[in-house]
């Protein structure tokens, strides 16, 4: 199992980014999916994650993105997106993807944002810096 994340880089505050995470040897759509992040200095903390299509689909985010981040699948091309709007300096970081190994668990879910041990597979990252 591989994941690639892509789509970081350097925005302006106010800015857009979009990640997107896919995977080889994989079918995300029967596993919850979760963005994590780290900053420098700092523990690795949940920001999205998305059940499985089969259970919904649904979709929580951490206090801070409510409003700003929305996680989405296309399965059609094996990829969960993580659309990041109105971004913030605090939200410099580098963004992981991640993967319940158990297909169609809720487990890993909720309440939201769950430890990092939770998930079993892990892409390596991609660098968001937000900065004028």
């Amino acid at each position: 199992v591989q994941f690639v994340e892509s789509g970081g880089g350097l925005v302006q505050p106010g800015g857009s980014l979009r990640l997107s995470c896919s995977a080889s040897g994989f079918s995300l759509e029967d596993y919850a999916i979760a963005w994590y992040r780290q900053a420098p200095g700092k523990e690795r903390e949940g920001v999205s994650c998305i059940s499985s299509s089969s259970s919904g689909g649904n979709t929580y985010d951490t206090d801070a993105v409510k409003g700003r981040f929305t996680i989405a699948r296309d399965n059609a091309k094996n990829t969960v997106y993580l659309q990041m709007n109105s971004l913030r300096p605090e939200d410099t970081a580098l963004y992981f993807c991640a993967a319940d190994a158990t297909p169609y668990s809720s487990a890993s879910l909720i309440p939201w944002p769950r430890d990092p041990d939770d998930y079993d597979y892990w892409g390596q990252g991609t660098q968001v810096t937000v900065s004028s």
